[in-house]
């Protein structure tokens, strides 16, 4: 070779090529197949097991929009107390129930008419918080309508409740505070009331048992009680409307027996 002249390409170490098979191809594909990707960081060559990828879903964009808004301070704190007063009114109305089974013995007579006293002041309390919210959502109150209203049958039946309930109440009161002929009037209206009553609650308990469940725990379990404020004043209210009960049922419980010794429900 002269100085400046080109060196000949060095001879190949692999012999004459020859054309590319199928089985090549498809080798070579197998083997690109298993090499990993350029760029990541194979810790299996420095003694690491390698970790599988992780496949990270994102959330739906429309998430947000089906969680259920948070609710309204004041609309939350009312139902609570319609609730917890519900759940009282429901324990004394079965007691109340069952002292009808035996009502012919003068004891389940006492108590019928001590419980029946004792209802009162819880209803009132019911009646109202339900009054509220029927007043704040009918004025257009913005939290209250977000809230909604009942569903319609139970919308009709509330204002039929409320009617039936103070006959009820009422006329069984003034059985025994009244005399005379007017108690035999008094004790069919009882009766039929009662009756009619009974039919109507046990539709609204059904429509409302689900949600009474749900709200009535809330101000005892501490999680929620915290949320929203004012728990120790609902259950002081509904302390205080079962105290101011069991006041009316000892005033009314030594008239009793002059009431029976009268005629009771059966005047002479």
């Amino acid at each position: 070779m002269h100085a400046g002249t080109d060196r000949p390409d060095a001879p190949s170490h692999q012999g004459p090529t020859r054309p590319r098979t199928e089985q090549d191809r498809s080798g070579a594909g197998l083997h690109a197949a298993r090499r990993p990707p350029s760029g990541s960081d194979d810790r299996s060559s420095e003694g690491e097991p390698s970790r599988p990828a992780v496949l990270t879903v994102p959330a739906s964009p429309g998430a947000k929009l089906r969680r259920r808004p948070r609710q309204d301070p004041g609309v939350e704190a009312n139902a609570r107390l319609t609730g917890v007063t519900a759940v009282v009114l429901l324990v004394l109305f079965a007691v109340e129930g069952l002292t009808v089974l035996r009502i012919s013995t003068r004891p389940m007579l006492t108590a019928h008419i001590v419980v029946g006293m004792v209802l009162v002041p819880p209803v009132l309390l019911k009646l109202g918080s339900t009054l509220w919210r029927f007043v704040r959502y009918y004025t257009g109150n913005p939290a209250y309508r977000r809230r909604g209203a009942p569903p319609p049958l139970l919308r009709v039946l509330g204002p039929v409740l409320v009617l039936l309930t103070a006959v009820l109440l009422a006329s069984g009161i003034l059985l025994v505070l009244l005399n005379g002929q007017v108690r035999t009037t008094l004790l069919a209206v009882h009766k039929v009331s009662f009756v009619l009553w009974f039919v109507v609650l046990a539709v609204h308990v059904v429509g409302h048992l689900a949600e009474t469940s749900r709200l009535a725990p809330r101000d005892f379990v501490a999680r929620t009680r915290r949320r929203v404020r004012g728990a120790s004043l609902r259950l002081w209210l509904v302390s205080t409307s079962l105290v101011a009960g069991v006041v009316l049922g000892a005033v009314i419980e030594p008239r009793i027996g002059p009431w029976l010794a009268s005629g009771g429900i059966y005047p002479h």
